[in-house]
């Protein structure tokens, strides 16, 4: 098999994979998903992941067709490299192969450049036009008007507060922290239109390649407010040569007075996604950014 042949017959992958006729080496690729590198026969190397086999955690309807569908619309901006989507389907999905390099200062200027030009894309609403998920939680992209405040709460912090309840992750003063931060979302949203963002753009998702680039992986595309993506850029120990990140984002679009004030805001979106996927552990950093927005 070789890559004009899979264009042509995407379904026949698995088949391939199966009986082994494609030489196929694991490597790393996240929590969720097992993740390959294949080797096909004209030399060409493809990107996959594969939804992990269990009758127990069978792979959610529409998993892989909305990742396919964020990376196309996201690569359709022509502004930061995105990996091309080379086979879609319910269990799998296949991609260009990207050749890790190292993050260099120069390449994280022209990625706070690139990031700017993605988000000035904009997009037609707050949401998307397919059903999202976030790590392997599903994700409400019913597309709004706004204003973004109100969408940011309803959609994006609402839903994972009520799962981080659920399964006991987030004390009463926690929740009542985030409560009173929704309560008052209307002071932190400003007037800017929907933005076209990656949406899950914390450090592992940016892929420091070898053509000196910084490529985006694993989205969960939408249109909402370009702070949250830059906030995003900074947990987990913040994506490397943040600054100048920040001062490349600048030169092409420089972002409203306050935005650094406003970062903890836009950080409580993925911390609780965490709580409600990973339980307590992430629960202090929970509190600990609803207590610097509410300080804002």
């Amino acid at each position: 098999m070789d890559l004009a042949y899979l264009r042509a017959h995407p379904q026949h992958l698995p088949t391939f994979l199966t009986h082994q006729r494609i030489r196929e080496t694991p490597v790393g690729g996240g929590d969720i998903c097992a993740a390959s590198r294949l080797t096909l026969d004209d030399g060409s190397s493809l990107f996959t992941k594969t939804w992990p086999p269990g009758p127990a955690t069978p792979v959610p309807e529409g998993f892989f067709a909305a990742e396919a569908a964020g990376l196309a619309w996201l690569r359709a901006a022509d502004a930061v490299p995105v990996p091309e989507v080379v086979v879609a389907l319910p269990d799998l999905l296949a991609l260009e192969w990207v050749e890790p390099g190292p993050a260099t200062a120069r390449a994280a200027a022209r990625f706070g450049r690139e990031l700017a030009a993605l988000h000035r894309a904009g997009a037609p609403a707050f949401g998307a036009e397919w059903p999202g998920f976030i790590g392997a939680l599903p994700q409400d992209n019913t597309p709004s008007a706004g204003p973004w405040s109100a969408w940011f709460a309803e959609r994006r912090l609402l839903p994972y507060l009520r799962r981080s309840v659920d399964n006991g992750a987030l004390s009463a003063t926690e929740v009542a922290l985030v409560e009173r931060l929704v309560a008052g979302i209307d002071g932190y949203g400003g007037t800017e239109p929907p933005a076209r963002l990656h949406g899950d753009l914390w450090p592992g998702n940016v892929l420091w390649a070898a053509d000196g680039r910084a490529w985006l992986v694993d989205p969960a595309a939408h249109g909402g407010h370009r702070e949250t993506d830059l906030a995003q850029l900074a947990l987990f120990g913040g994506a490397p040569h943040l600054a100048e990140i920040i001062d490349g984002y600048g030169e092409v679009w420089p972002l409203a007075d306050g935005w650094r004030e406003r970062v903890p805001v836009h950080q409580l979106h993925l911390l609780l996604v965490h709580t409600a996927l990973f339980g307590a552990a992430y629960a202090g950093a929970v509190r600990a950014a609803a207590e610097a927005a509410l300080r804002a």
